[in-house]
């Protein structure tokens, strides 16, 4: 069944039309949250760009089964030397698992805030290791996984003929080492061969029993043991990052289609693009790792957010930056403003209109044309009840509460006395006492525009 909704798909480097089946169900799993620390504006850009595409087909009038996984086992880090829920562990002296809840529940309360539609399932590694298991079972009675010498079960990526097509890596061109790779010691037949259950070997913590011996999961099986399970054997839709596209999407597939006896399984690869932050790659490092939570203590809605991805292609790098963030709150307050004005009047019919905005997103969600669309609207001299009309609806898939009246907070006389003392440094050019003022009213959660002097 059509669904009318086009999207870039990564294996083609094609648009495609997205499918559903004949009751109009479309299945979409989406890579979720690896939750050893809280989710960055870069990881929710991806979360969010699944609840864009949920919304749009929802509003198009399909239903929806979306499956999100939680990572709190199996996901390497770039050291290779354990588990990044173990590496977090060490550090804080406290329970891996107890550590995995704290975060997935900090995903979730971001998503509320970000007025995203929860999964069906959010299905955990941890708690799907019988899963993995049969897959991996089946994987090696097929011929398409090994057990190394060291107790280790691998995959053979040479069994599997079309790797490479999704991410245009090929086997012949591959060198050994791969970040994400498990070291094996030469217990591999092949060095681009990745181990889907690994040997406990030292390790005592977030161990599980199993045919091969007590071990762990490797990070890429735990996606295609739950997409398979949650899903069934066709996937209409899979959504993730860019940097995900390789290895670990490469080798989902192959683990995938080889359990499915070469069947593919997904018909359409979606990836969004990197985000970076004040025009660089947000890490600890640089100390520019942004959370929903700091746009909040700024005095931002973390609405804003949401608004500045949709006035940005998904496909393209986006710089994001604090100014950006706050004209998009100024957007969305002045929008929740005059739609109170609007909706005072009698509601219009505005079918032609919705239509045309709606088209944009269909066609590879090309929201930066609908909000600019919008933004002609709101300035137009169309009827207000009109202009009402056509809000209410679109922002049943931009999700930015439109319809919601505005608040307004009432300074203390300490807040209302700093912003007299800042206004007369600035005017005496004392801008060291201004900018200490201005920091002091940001922890406050005042969040002062200047104009020019």
């Amino acid at each position: 069944m059509k669904t009318g909704l086009t999207l870039f798909d990564t294996k083609s480097a094609e648009r495609h039309e997205v499918g559903a089946d004949e009751n109009g169900n479309v299945r979409i799993y989406c890579c979720g949250p690896t939750v050893y620390r809280d989710a960055h504006v870069g990881n929710l850009r991806t979360f969010l760009l699944a609840d864009l595409v949920q919304r749009t087909l929802i509003f198009a009038g399909l239903k929806v089964d979306l499956v999100q996984n939680i990572t709190d086992v199996g996901h390497m880090s770039e050291d290779l030397a354990e588990d990044k829920m173990l590496s977090e562990s060490k550090l804080k002296a406290r329970d891996p698992f107890e550590i995995a809840q704290e975060y997935e529940a900090k995903f979730h309360q971001d998503l509320a805030l970000l007025n995203a539609i929860p999964a069906r399932a959010y299905p955990r590694a941890s708690q799907s290791i019988e899963m993995m298991q049969e897959l991996i079972a089946q994987l090696i009675d097929s011929e398409n996984a090994y057990v190394g010498e060291d107790g280790t079960v691998y995959f053979s990526a040479e069994s599997f003929p079309g790797y490479g097509e999704l991410s245009g890596n090929r086997l012949k061109d591959l060198k050994p080492g791969h970040r994400y790779e498990y070291v094996e010691n030469g217990a591999k037949r092949f060095h681009a061969d990745w181990a889907l259950w690994k040997a406990a070997g030292n390790r005592t913590q977030m161990i599980w029993p199993s045919p091969w011996g007590d071990g762990f999961p490797g990070w890429h099986i735990e996606c295609s043991a739950m997409s398979l399970h949650y899903l069934g054997s066709h996937v209409d839709l899979h959504i993730g990052g860019i940097d995900l596209r390789f290895p670990h999407h490469e080798n989902e597939r192959a683990q995938s289609n080889s359990a499915m006896e070469n069947q593919e399984v997904v018909d359409l690869w979606l990836h969004g693009e990197h985000l970076l932050f004040e025009g660089r790659k947000m890490s600890k490092s640089a100390g520019n790792v942004v959370l929903v939570s700091d746009l909040i203590s700024r005095g931002l809605n973390p609405l804003a957010l949401r608004l500045t991805f949709l006035e940005n292609r998904y496909r393209s790098q986006m710089n994001l930056t604090w100014d950006s963030l706050k004209a998009a709150d100024s957007t969305i307050t002045r929008w929740r403003e005059k739609y109170q004005d609007w909706a005072k009047a009698p509601f219009a019919a505005a079918d032609e209109e919705i239509s045309e905005a709606f088209a944009f997103i269909l066609s590879d969600l090309e929201t930066p044309k609908t909000i600019l669309y919008l933004r002609e609207i709101e300035k137009s001299d169309m009827e207000p009840g009109k202009k009402a009309t056509i809000f209410k609806a679109l922002d049943q898939v931009l999700a930015l509460d439109i319809t919601v009246a505005p608040t307004r907070t009432e300074l203390s006389s300490e807040v209302e006395a700093m912003i007299v003392a800042r206004a007369k440094a600035r005017a005496e050019k004392n801008f060291a006492e201004s900018d200490r003022l201005r920091d002091e009213l940001l922890k406050l959660g005042v969040d002062v525009k200047d104009s020019s002097l």
